[in-house]
């Protein structure tokens, strides 16, 4: 199944997108895709509909993130080799971990604000998991069956507040709009290999990143497991599991998002965003 949440901000309906791409209703069978709807059962009663009987929605609503409610957005920083290098940073030799606030989380073609005072703003083409079930210490052989399904994620973020402002990456990446999650949560069985996914991402039309899930350092499941041994994680939450070179902070000279500027990204089976630039 591919699952949204669709219409105006803070009014979402949950839904779903049928084979033929058509939008449909899911309100009568779930309120709102909250980590409950994600559950094995609620997914397994979702999945026994016959998309045909839902109420279809006419013209192009607004996509929020496909999931609400979260306990928390984590985040895998430096995951591909060639990001990291192209960063300057060493190969990590176990996953880095870092925070992004909830109240990042956006719609996949909501504007993205530049902070007030941002000098370095970056883009990001992640694939993130949304978990369905509770984790906790759970194994890298078992961690993918704790997932709900999979999402294009932007983890925007301000480098200068990442990096050159004292304390940890979390207030560079926190920001309102800096988390563009969706346009469908795509559940396991659309996903046939999660490590062999392609991804892409443009600015202004122009081509910045181009990758594949098979080059990450730590794999989706060894992320989940890994993360699992730190702290619970619930269903609902978001891991995104770190992104492809391509960045601005890597280009020579560094470039980063203006006012005006609009970001294009995709993931295979996940759908694409688009994000404008505007001011905070």
């Amino acid at each position: 199944m591919k699952l949204v949440r669709y219409g105006e901000k803070g009014a979402e309906k949950p839904g779903l997108i049928d084979k033929s791409g058509q939008l449909r209703d899911l309100s009568a069978h779930v309120k709102d895709l909250t980590g409950e709807a994600y559950s094995p059962e609620s997914l397994k009663k979702l999945a026994a509909l016959d998309p045909a009987s839902l109420p279809a929605v006419s013209g192009k609503p607004r996509f929020g993130a496909p999931v609400t409610g979260i306990s928390k957005f984590v985040a895998i920083g430096l995951n591909y080799s060639d990001h990291a290098k192209e960063t300057g940073a060493a190969i990590p030799t176990e996953p880095i971990i870092f925070m992004k606030a909830n109240t990042s989380l956006s719609g996949p073609n909501d504007a993205v604000e530049k902070p007030r005072g941002s000098t370095k703003l970056d883009w990001e083409v992640e694939i993130a998991a949304i978990i369905g079930t509770r984790a906790k210490y759970v194994s890298e052989a078992d961690a993918l069956n704790y997932v709900a399904g999979y999402c294009v994620c932007n983890d925007v973020s301000e480098r200068n507040f990442q990096t050159e402002r004292l304390g940890q990456w979390t207030k560079g990446k926190s920001h309102d709009t800096f988390g563009p999650v969706g346009p469908w949560l795509a559940t396991k069985d659309e996903i046939k290999d999660v490590q062999n996914l392609s991804m892409w991402l443009d600015v202004n039309g122009q081509r910045r990143q181009t990758g594949s899930t098979k080059t990450m350092i730590f794999s989706m499941a060894k992320c989940i497991s890994y993360v699992s041994q730190f702290m619970t994680l619930l269903p609902g939450d978001i891991i995104t599991t770190g992104t492809p070179p391509g960045v601005g902070l890597g280009m020579k000279p560094p470039t980063f998002l203006n006012v005006g500027d609009v970001v294009t990204l995709g993931i295979e089976g996940l759908g694409e965003q688009r994000q404008e630039i505007v001011a905070a």
